[in-house]
């Protein structure tokens, strides 16, 4: 598993998250605070405070981490 902070900070972008992450047939979870829901769920994700940045663990093999990282790569906080 990898966890990274991601920001998703408006309604598009929440939008094309969601349609980027469902290409992946791997497990993501949004852990914002004690919440932790489905990162492939919109309704969960505009349930969260969107205001600062969401922990998002992966849960896939490792050879394929990279290559979900950089799909990811406009959502991930530097």
């Amino acid at each position: 598993m990898k966890t990274v902070q991601i920001s998703l900070n408006s309604i598009d972008k929440v939008k094309s998250f969601v349609n980027d992450i469902t290409k992946f047939d791997y497990d993501f979870d949004l852990v914002s605070g004690r919440y932790v829901i489905d990162a492939k769920s919109i309704m969960g994700i505009f349930s969260l405070d969107l205001s600062k940045p969401i922990d998002l663990n992966i849960h896939a093999d490792t050879a394929v981490i990279d290559t979900i990282l950089e799909a990811l790569k406009a959502y991930i906080c530097e």
